[in-house]
């Protein structure tokens, strides 16, 4: 047991993310730890979207950020409107050469490498209705904990989870 808590734990890449995607993102999620948010990777929404990051605050805040590693990226994918449904407030994650200026004003802004991040504009505020809020909480706790369930017995995973 000993042995087990020294490792740290990674989850296998799911060949989705190019690696600057997966950099931005670690950034992002370090400066929004910093700030007091927790946060989950690749949660998928019940409109059967995937969120990139999500980061739950301590008052109750969801913040939804969409990594976008190139312009190419960016303009092959029109989703991020839908994700605005789904949280009180919207960022995109860029890395420091993608231009920012053809980033929607209607989101915040994140610059970010594998190290950290800066929020570059803040996300303007929208608040969820109670009942999506309380949706959003049960889907983000139960990604955490079974994604933690994941990694403690391995073998004891099924298929049956592959949403998380």
């Amino acid at each position: 047991m000993r042995a087990l808590a020294q490792t740290a734990f990674q989850f296998p890449e799911d060949g989705r993310q190019s690696e600057t995607a997966r950099a931005v993102a670690r950034g992002t999620r370090r400066l929004l730890r910093q700030h007091g948010y927790a946060t989950v990777t690749e949660l998928p929404l019940a409109d059967g979207r995937r969120a990139d990051v999500v980061a739950l605050g301590q008052d109750g805040t969801i913040t939804i950020i969409e990594v976008k590693s190139s312009v190419a990226d960016f303009r092959a994918d029109a989703k991020w409107r839908f994700y605005q449904a789904h949280c009180d407030r919207l960022f995109f994650a860029i890395p420091a050469d993608m231009p920012a200026a053809i980033m929607p004003e209607e989101a915040g802004l994140i610059v970010a490498d594998a190290y950290g991040a800066e929020i570059v504009r803040e996300a303007n505020e929208k608040r969820l209705a109670a009942a999506t809020r309380k949706a959003m909480f049960i889907r983000f706790g139960q990604a955490a904990a079974h994604r933690l369930h994941r990694l403690g017995d391995p073998d004891g995973w099924g298929e049956q989870h592959g949403l998380f």
